[in-house]
């Protein structure tokens, strides 16, 4: 997953690796030619007593030491260009995609996952690249150079190498393979820290009116407890790694010296060639180090990239047509034919046989007990969900056929949990239409209920709202999501359970204003209150995910003992009228 990973979002950046490789290779190169000409200052300089040569080959070694910098800092400007890049184009990749999800993927990945995955996720694999590229690349040019070069310098020592070099990957190598199961579970208690914290920053009036908050401090400690001693563990690995590739170090360095100076002794080796050759077995064993620095890393991000593929390669269960229609009849009509909704793996299904027509200029009402499929059938309309069976039918157009941007258009949805979004009051409402003028949101605030609270805040159309719509009350809410849907002026109107917040009063004045105003489109609203929906054209009835009733309000009463016992469980039949 990893290699497939960075293989399709780096290619673009080519041009890019093949300069980091580059300067990488030169800068190596010339690290690796100083040991070499301080040998030679050591040998033909110091020990002749050669001014002039120390001199000359130190001028040498300053200029190689420039260049060397200077292509370390080309090299880790274009990496991290790269890796920046990288993740800008996966995070936007998942982000695409996620939007793309029906209901029903979002809910199988959750939330708190899919943030995750998008941001912490994302992250780990931007720093491998990262690090790949500032050190990866030079590992290998280092590590083989560094070889031909000590050989330069004494065959006889070589055999050092062959000890050194296996002995800190084996023990190095042991120490990785115990972390990727614990890299694995710290991904997905990450995630579960951030649901349980989103969970009491989103419920933390019910957690309060509850007095929860001991219950939940205990949760989130748990949660946390488990990240921490995950975290730990994976701590108490890393932390060996640095102690070994040390101990090796300098085990090294006193062989290398130890048996070194023997050779130095009996003139088969010079001074200054020992000392390279030391220098050579550090930057060896500097490359081994360098590769598993990133190997520590490689555990991580590919747990990472499993999360991250697993997104990208979740198709939608909603997906557009391979032949979308573009063009149908503006009549704004809407029609479901024998419509059966089921949840995957579900034993019986939420919806089944809905047929009702919804004509432009028409309002029909939907209403049902609690659980009885009202929301997941207003859900099938803008294509939340897709029918498992059945048609919904757009001016006699399946929605499935329908062009997803076409189909939107003409939808102006006000959910069953209303959200606004960071910004203004401006803002949220030109969510329906963003060359919308002022006196248009003005009209749609004034049908809405919304105009006096609007223009009682300092700034009016440019009020603050907060992520949520947080700082506004939930009626508030819920005027300002029906007119941002009232400014896009689309031909089919669903309110699902849009008035709940509303006092009578405002519900009544809302409903007297909407009718005119939506007179050529078709009207669905989904409602609890049967004061709501009384005056409809038509009122569907539903229970248990079937229709049970389909009139008006006072065929009903005498046709469907369902409506009548909703009716009569609020108030009384008459008082309902």
């Amino acid at each position: 997953m990893l290699s497939r990973l960075l293989r399709t979002y780096l290619r673009p950046y080519s041009p890019a690796l093949a300069a980091v490789v580059l300067f990488q290779l030169v800068g190596t190169i010339a690290s690796l030619y100083l040991p070499s000409l301080n040998a030679d200052i050591i040998d033909q300089g110091v020990a002749t007593g050669d001014t002039g040569y120390i001199l000359t080959t130190g001028g040498w070694m300053l200029t190689v030491s420039l260049v060397q910098i200077a292509c370390s800092i080309a090299a880790v400007y274009y990496g991290a260009r790269v890796a920046a890049g990288f993740g800008r184009d996966v995070r936007s990749a998942v982000f695409h995609r996620v939007t793309g999800f029906s209901q029903r993927e979002v809910s199988e990945f959750g939330a708190p996952s899919l943030i995750t995955r998008n941001t912490n996720d994302v992250q780990q694999i931007q720093m491998l690249v990262v690090m790949t590229c500032t050190m990866l690349v030079a590992a290998p040019i280092m590590g083989v150079g560094g070889i031909i070069m000590a050989l330069r310098q004494d065959v006889g020592l070589s055999w050092l190498m062959l000890v050194c070099v296996p002995v800190l990957l084996v023990s190095i190598g042991l120490i990785v393979f115990r972390m990727v199961p614990q890299f694995r579970a710290m991904q997905t208690r990450i995630d579960v820290v951030n649901q349980v914290l989103r969970e009491q920053l989103s419920g933390i009036r019910v957690v309060r009116a509850f007095v929860r908050e001991r219950e939940e401090t205990r949760r989130f400690a748990k949660a946390n407890d488990e990240l921490t001693d995950t975290a730990l563990r994976v701590g108490r690995l890393t932390a060996l790694i640095f102690p070994t590739v040390m101990l090796i170090l300098n085990a090294s360095s006193v062989a290398v010296l130890w048996f070194g100076a023997a050779r130095v002794d009996s003139g088969e080796m010079q001074v200054g060639a020992l000392t390279a050759f030391l220098m050579y077995l550090m930057q060896i064993l500097m490359s081994m180090m360098m590769a598993t620095f990133i190997s520590i890393m490689i555990p991580r991000a590919a747990v990472c990239a499993e999360r991250i593929s697993e997104v990208l390669d979740t198709e939608s269960s909603v997906r557009p047509s391979d032949d979308p229609v573009r063009q149908v009849d503006r009549r704004g009509e809407l029609e479901l034919r024998d419509v059966e909704f089921r949840y995957p793996g579900a034993e019986a299904p939420v919806l089944t046989g809905i047929s009702f027509r919804v004509a432009a200029g028409q309002t029909t009402a939907v209403i049902g007990s609690t659980g009885s499929g009202k929301t997941t059938l207003v859900s099938l309309v803008p294509r939340l969900f897709d029918a498992t069976s059945g048609a919904v039918l757009i001016d006699g157009a399946d929605v499935r056929e329908l062009d997803p941007q076409m189909l939107w258009t003409r939808i102006g949805l006000v959910p069953q949990k209303p959200y606004l979004f960071t910004g203004t009051v401006a803002s949220n409402l030109r969510y329906g239409n963003p060359d919308a003028t002022d006196e248009e949101l003005w009209e749609a605030l004034e049908i809405a209920q919304a105009r006096d609270f609007v223009e009682a805040m300092p700034e009016g159309l440019q009020a603050p709202i907060s992520q949520g719509g947080t700082n506004v009350s939930g009626g508030q809410r819920q005027r300002l999501s029906i007119a941002r849907a009232l400014v896009a002026k689309p031909e089919i109107y669903l309110f699902d359970d849009s008035f709940s917040a509303l006092d009578l009063t405002t519900d009544a004045r809302l409903r007297a204003a909407l009718r005119p105003y939506t007179a050529d489109a078709a009207v669905m609203i989904v409602a609890q209150r049967v004061s709501t929906i009384a005056d409809a054209d038509q009122i569907v009835v539903l229970d248990d995910g079937v229709v049970v009733g389909i009139g008006t309000h006072d065929q009903l009463l005498d046709t469907c003992p369902t409506y009548v016992e909703i009716v009569e469980s609020q108030l009384t039949a008459g008082s309902a009228v």
